[in-house]
């Protein structure tokens, strides 16, 4: 059995992935992969995911410039989630122009941005 066997992939063949921060220990994204995208994330050191909105690979940082070079990709112990340490390029993982994606907090029932924009989406996605 091929390590990529060993992952319990969903119905749709996907597992989930949290993206973390090396150094920080920052959660940067929660993403999907399926079999192609974890085989290029480990060919190419780069962190490869597979869009669900759009139904292709998606190459983080494809149009952006914020890559994320990935340090070591772990498996959870039930095998059906994976965890991605990774070194985040120009210092923006979220598509909104943040550091990362979890940047809204509940405060007294009310979701709240608690993290700046760093650069406009219009500027990263022309």
């Amino acid at each position: 059995m091929s390590w990529l066997d060993q992952v319990k992939w969903n119905e749709d063949g996907l597992a989930p992935v949290i993206t973390q921060e090396v150094g920080t220990n920052q959660v940067l994204t929660l993403a999907w992969m399926n079999r192609a995208s974890l085989q290029l994330t480990l060919e190419t050191g780069h962190a490869v995911y597979w869009s669900r909105s759009r139904q292709k690979l998606w190459h983080k940082g494809e149009q952006s410039g914020h890559q994320q070079l990935v340090k070591s990709i772990r498996l959870d112990c039930d095998n059906d989630a994976l965890l991605l340490h990774v070194e985040q390029l120009g210092g923006i993982a979220c598509h909104t122009g943040r550091h990362h994606c979890f940047y809204l907090q509940l405060n007294n029932g009310e979701w709240q941005a608690t993290e700046p924009v760093l650069k406009d989406p219009k500027e990263m996605y022309k």
